[in-house]
């Protein structure tokens, strides 16, 4: 290969269009390694070939444009890869380095949920959520730069104060917490240093290990018999008098969960077009979920109960084109929480609870009061059989469970006996005795 002293007169020269059919290289007289390379169409390029000491890898770097850099200075850049290579290290190790120092949380995130089938649509967006909300600060920051202080000071801001700074929140802080630990070691395994270590070398957030936010067992969060009716009781007066759609649609919300023990965003994202209600046959009234949390479709039947209140909802919707069941004005279409109404439940109970405090209700209710078997009452809340039941997974439709229809519907008149009990049978039923569809639930 020629050599050539790169000057700008000489880079000049040879740098012409068309000069050859191919690139040519030209090598520099000092350093030895330093180069250009120039492509048919005149454009020139330094670059840098040498072998890394210790090893067989012979490397050859590109620098950059002439234009971009002048020859001093790229011929300055050349010796300090060669320095770095007589060292035994490559510098193509050194720049992926760099770039691995810059990566922040939030470009750790996207990479972490574009992974093809990895994870359901809702956790991604409680993956976002917790990124862009709860480490709103750190988004733009190098991952690298997140120390244990920082993680012990925001868990304990979140503990104590809440997202909000209004009130505590130990279960979102811990759960914050274990995102963004997930996201540290994916971001350890994906990105190197030079020297081929990862990333990180002990994620921060392990510093929590003895200081986790006690949770307290949450096998009492759940509406105790004594109170569901009072509890049924106060839902159906505040449906009475909401202050606008969406507080309806929270507290309907409210009313369907107690009475399925539906997972609060399945049920909050149910559309009119996975239900379905038949007059002449009340079991084959059904709600569908096409991925539940454990991944297969599931058809869930709906006791007399669920389906008056949804007859009041279609009502409701006459002529609003939405699809969801439970609609609103926010951006997602439909309610996400329902804080009005749940402070509404807890002040009757007289503890805090949450909507899927009232799924646990539920399988109080179907356990302990209906004498409901645990693995009904598990088909029920969408969860699947053991994996040791082999006859359950591999010969029962797990699927279609119209044929639990006795058992959710005991479980709704018992939360409906429960309420004419609170009120001495004062109280606007949602069937009939015999467990029919009254239709008495009016829309407002």
């Amino acid at each position: 290969m020629p050599q050539l002293k790169l000057t700008k007169t000489n880079i000049d020269r040879v740098a012409k269009r068309g000069i050859a059919s191919r690139d040519l290289l030209y090598w520099d007289t000092e350093p030895k390694g330093f180069g250009l390379r120039v492509t048919p169409t005149g454009k020139a390029t330094f670059i840098v070939q040498g072998r890394v000491s210790g090893s067989t890898k012979e490397a050859r770097i590109t620098i950059g444009p002439y234009g971009v850099f002048t020859a001093d200075q790229a011929r300055a850049q050349a010796r300090e890869h060669l320095r770095d290579m007589r060292m035994g290290l490559d510098p193509r190790d050194l720049r992926a380095q760099e770039e691995a120092l810059r990566v922040t949380l939030q470009e750790v995130c996207e990479s972490y949920l574009e992974r093809p089938g990895k994870l359901r649509d809702t956790t991604a967006a409680e993956y976002r959520r917790h990124v862009t909300s709860v480490f709103a600060a750190w988004a733009e920051r190098p991952v690298v730069s997140i120390t244990e202080d920082d993680v012990r000071q925001r868990h304990r801001e979140l503990v104590t104060r809440g997202l909000t700074g209004s009130r505590g929140a130990p279960a979102s802080a811990n759960a914050a917490m274990v995102t963004l630990r997930i996201l540290l070691n994916y971001a350890s395994r994906q990105y190197r240093r030079a020297d081929g270590s990862p990333l990180i070398l002990h994620n921060p957030v392990n510093v929590l290990k003895d200081h986790w936010a006690p949770l307290g067992t949450r096998t009492d969060r759940y509406v105790d018999r004594k109170l569901v009716g009072k509890v049924f009781n106060a839902l159906m007066d505040a449906r009475r008098h909401p202050k606008n759609a969406d507080a309806l649609a929270s507290i309907d919300l409210s009313i369907f969960l107690l009475l399925t023990g539906a997972r609060r965003n399945e049920a909050a994202q149910l559309t009119w077009d996975r239900v379905n209600i038949d007059d002449s046959d009340p079991t084959n009234c059904w709600w569908h979920i096409p991925e539940r949390k454990r991944g297969d479709p599931i058809w869930l039947p709906l006791n007399s109960q669920a389906v008056g209140l949804l007859r009041a909802r279609q009502s409701e919707k006459a002529g609003k084109p939405n699809s969801y069941v439970f609609p609103s004005r926010s951006k997602a279409g439909h309610i996400k929480c329902a804080r009005a109404t749940m402070e509404l439940v807890s002040r009757v109970v007289g503890k805090h609870l949450s909507l899927h405090d009232l799924r646990r209700t539920f399988t109080n209710i179907a356990m302990r009061e209906c004498l409901i078997e645990k693995f009904r009452t598990d088909l029920l809340t969408g969860h699947k059989p053991a994996q040791a039941d082999i006859t359950a997974r591999n010969y029962l439709d797990l699927a279609r469970l119209d044929w639990l229809h006795p058992e959710v519907q005991k479980i709704g008149d018992w939360v409906e006996r429960q309420a004419q009990i609170d009120t001495n049978a004062n109280v606007m039923p949602l069937t009939t005795s015999r467990g029919a569809a009254s239709g008495r639930l009016q829309p407002y």
